[in-house]
């Protein structure tokens, strides 16, 4: 039997109300070690992915502090709304709201520290540049952003979502948590196996019939109808107030999965656009970062906090 990571940090459970669902977040210490030079640190998962992703960066981390890492809608144990596709604006509407809500102690005008990984990266970016006074420090580990479209691919891409609307959306079901455990160090084979032994479980969870399931909304494998529209995703980050810490991975994956869609030279025409920014790379690393370099992560995250 392979060995199970051990949490030097355990988290504890919230359950909040956000916009009609059940939000779940795992939360590490508490509002007394908040303050306004030390805000709560919000952490926002990437695509498939969960809040315990962020476990060993926490842990890592030397100084303890008032920590959340939340689920984001259809994914982990936060409530899975009734839908066909997911919208991108929900994402934006549902922090907004958690902000507010009474069990992350917050006063409605106090400033947040949040970190945003791929698709929580993406969703950080907007947000800070829609709401600019609510964040104090930004940190985006590899939210890259979505390919430029252009409006004559509308109709293709309409089509097909109205086709994949027709066949029920399904995830790969797993004989064994130890199944899943495999699965999560083939997709990336830098996560030890003790780390991928306890991810698993937080992961995914053993359905009626004896499988494991991942904890993500099959709908989310649905394409998005509407097409991202860069000039908008860049008038928000123009708009971002904050220091913005930005880092990636020295083997990232993402720019090359995009190739001939999405080059370096236009990411970092993007980035341009970013008033204060930081940038920082990891190395050993790929995508999942906080996975391969929780200890580098930790000291950069906090020497940019603070």
């Amino acid at each position: 039997m392979n060995p199970v990571y051990v949490p030097r940090r355990p988290a504890r459970d919230l359950f909040v109300p956000v916009r009609g669902l059940n939000y779940h977040l795992l939360a590490w210490g508490d509002a007394s070690q908040a303050s306004p030079e030390r805000p709560p640190l919000l952490m926002a998962h990437g695509w498939m992915d969960v809040a315990a992703s962020f476990q060993f960066v926490v842990d890592a981390l030397a100084q303890q502090r008032c920590v959340f890492a939340l689920d984001w809608r259809g994914f982990g144990l936060s409530e899975w709304p009734p839908v066909d596709s997911y919208w991108f604006p929900d994402y934006l509407a549902d922090l907004d709201a958690l902000l507010a809500a009474p069990a992350l102690g917050l006063a409605p005008d106090a400033r947040i520290d949040l970190l945003g990984h791929s698709m929580g990266g993406n969703v950080a970016m907007l947000y800070a540049g829609v709401r600019p006074q609510r964040i104090r420090r930004l940190i985006n580990l590899e939210g890259f952003g979505m390919p430029a479209t252009k409006p004559e691919s509308a109709p293709k891409r309409y089509a097909q979502w109205l086709d994949e609307l027709r066949e029920p959306a399904r995830l790969k079901p797993y004989d064994s948590v130890e199944a899943v455990a495999d699965r999560l160090v083939a997709n990336n084979p830098r996560l030890p196996r003790d780390k991928a032994a306890w991810l698993a479980p937080h992961w995914s969870r053993r359905s009626d019939d004896g499988t494991w399931e991942v904890l993500g909304d099959p709908a989310h494998k649905r394409v998005n109808p509407v097409l991202s529209r860069v000039d908008e995703t860049l008038a928000c980050w123009r708009r971002i107030e904050a220091p913005v810490l930005w880092v990636e991975g020295d083997d990232t994956e993402v720019l090359r999965r995009w190739a001939g869609r999405y080059s370096r030279e236009e990411f970092e025409a993007r980035l341009a656009v970013v008033a204060r920014l930081e940038r920082r790379t990891l190395s050993p690393a790929g995508h999942m970062l906080h996975h391969d370099q929780p200890e580098a992560l930790a000291r950069l995250i906090e020497t940019f906090l603070g």
